[in-house]
């Protein structure tokens, strides 16, 4: 049967390589994709994911080739990315303490991201969450986007995530240990050294930051410590590290080499790679 995978957006931008990298593996083995976002609206590329007259000043260099630009450009011109699904009508939130008829809130939203959350995920063979800027606004932190991650994690399901996006795996705890998911693992994501010291962009907003509200590979460090290990490959082109369920990319150049070994762990079934 046809595998399908649920790809994961942010409504603030999303690099435009970490979407069209994986999903050509995707649609090259013939896989159904299904996108998402926190709460149904159509997510778009940020604009310098698709110039490539863009020099990224940590890199020094364009990162956008001519090449990828136009799959970009062709993407957001189809209809392909409209209607994605919409966790917010998925899950509910998690009741404050405070909310009148706490108890039985409480009740219901672990029903919800529970059996009726399982059950909906059962299509999918794998989860995939798209990096960029947009991440850092409405998906790191989303207490939607956990739930989701927990249930892939708990079904035993490969989980993919780039740049950005891999911050959602160090923020993705049970409620009641509050231990991160990848403590005791591989992993990699945005290293320090390709922080921008200025102009962090997202889409939809009236600002443009300085540098990024966070920095990545100290919170990656920190959640997969201490038997575990963060990876940021600087000074090597591609930073890919496989272990499983986890499938995580540093940045725009691993885009399309983390869909390739998501490929081949849905296909050959890899548990380990880049370290």
């Amino acid at each position: 049967m046809t595998k399908k995978v649920l790809v994961l957006l942010s409504e603030y931008g999303y690099w435009g390589e970490e979407l069209v990298g994986p999903l050509y593996a995707f649609d090259k083995q013939g896989y159904e994709v299904t996108f998402a976002t926190p709460t149904g609206k159509r997510a778009h590329a940020l604009p310098p994911s698709m110039d490539p007259g863009f020099v990224d000043p940590p890199l020094g260099r364009s990162v956008v080739s001519a090449e990828v630009a136009k799959v970009v450009v062709d993407l957001e011109a189809s209809d392909r990315l409209d209607s994605p699904e919409d966790l917010s009508s998925w899950i509910p939130t998690r009741p404050y303490t405070s909310d009148e008829d706490y108890l039985r809130k409480l009740e219901a939203y672990n029903n919800a991201v529970g059996d009726d959350l399982t059950e909906r995920l059962a299509e999918y063979d794998a989860l995939l969450i798209v990096g960029g800027s947009g991440p850092i606004v409405d998906l790191a932190n989303n207490g939607r986007v956990h739930d989701v991650i927990l249930s892939f994690l708990r079904a035993d399901k490969p989980i993919g995530a780039e740049c950005y996006g891999v911050a959602c795996l160090a923020f993705a705890r049970d409620w009641e240990d509050r231990k991160s998911i990848i403590s005791g693992k591989h992993v990699t994501g945005h290293c320090k050294e390709y922080d921008y010291k200025d102009g962090t962009g997202f889409l939809g907003t009236d600002f443009v930051m300085g540098p990024p509200p966070y920095p990545l590979e100290y919170i990656l460090r920190d959640a997969t410590a201490p038997e575990g290990r963060y990876h940021g490959n600087f000074g090597k082109e591609i930073s890919v590290i496989v272990d499983y369920p986890f499938i995580t990319g540093r940045s725009t150049p691993d885009s399309y080499r983390t869909g390739e070994k998501m490929v081949e762990v849905l296909e050959d079934g890899l548990t380990r790679y880049g370290w």
